[in-house]
């Protein structure tokens, strides 16, 4: 399909989804694609621009809703903060659900970020994160067990690792480097989101250190683009900057 009668049928969509009320099912995929006049591959294509906008919700296995706009949670890269932090700052409620907590042998992968040898007692936090009842990021933590143990999270926690440690106040943290980018959603991480299987997400690698300069947490977080606006403010390059 060409540039053109793409957008046609993204333009189509969009006026088929405005039409719909809040919480309604749109045709199955096949029929969808029927009305549409299109392949299932090029639909599903479209619709992944109006999940990432937050405008519908596949969930594997019932179908595909219209949702309402909520609210975008935008934040600067600049500083480190929870999503409990950063959705009280923008009045957007927000809890946890579908949490697990293990205590897990590090693997080779595991053991290299954490600069442990590889069979260390860790402690892994998985958890979903949602809004008005719709699941918008799936987080998951794994800290040595000398940092963290499977008691302290299963008592009282809320949801984030960072505020847990931050509130206990040791180890003292310093800062996080994280790599970011765009995957395909995972079996595991689809079910946990309600999405379908390789459906785009926003994907922050973070590696947590303290002031010491260990690294005190290992962290894989999976976002849906239509709830989370990230940016980052940067300064102008010093050979510019000095030329002016």
């Amino acid at each position: 399909m060409g540039q053109y009668p793409f957008r046609r049928l993204q333009a189509d969509l969009a006026k088929l989804i405005s039409s719909l009320p809040t919480e309604s099912r749109l045709p199955s995929e096949p029929e969808l694609a029927r009305q549409m006049g299109v392949s299932r591959a090029t639909l599903r294509e479209a619709m992944r621009s109006f999940e990432g906008q937050g405008l519908i919700r596949r969930r594997q296995g019932v179908g595909t809703f219209v949702i309402a706009k909520v609210p975008v949670l935008d934040s600067g890269l600049e500083i480190l903060e929870s999503i409990e932090a950063l959705a009280q700052r923008t009045n957007l409620p927000v809890n946890m659900g579908g949490l697990q907590v293990q205590q897990v042998e590090a693997d080779e992968a595991q053991a290299a970020a954490l600069n442990v040898p590889v069979g260390t007692n860790l402690t892994r936090v998985r958890r979903v994160i949602y809004t008005e009842n719709r699941p918008i990021a799936y987080l998951v933590d794994t800290l040595p067990e000398d940092v963290l143990s499977t008691d302290e999270v299963e008592s009282g926690f809320t949801g984030s690792v960072l505020d847990l440690v931050l509130r206990r106040g040791e180890p003292k943290l310093a800062q996080s480097r994280t790599e970011i980018r765009a995957v395909g959603a995972t079996s595991e991480v689809a079910r946990a989101l309600q999405i379908q299987r390789d459906d785009v997400l926003l994907h922050f690698v973070a590696y947590l250190y303290s002031h010491a300069g260990r690294v005190v947490d290992y962290s894989f977080s999976y976002f849906l683009p239509g709830y989370f606006r990230f940016h980052v403010v940067r300064k102008v390059g010093q050979e510019q900057a000095s030329r002016e």
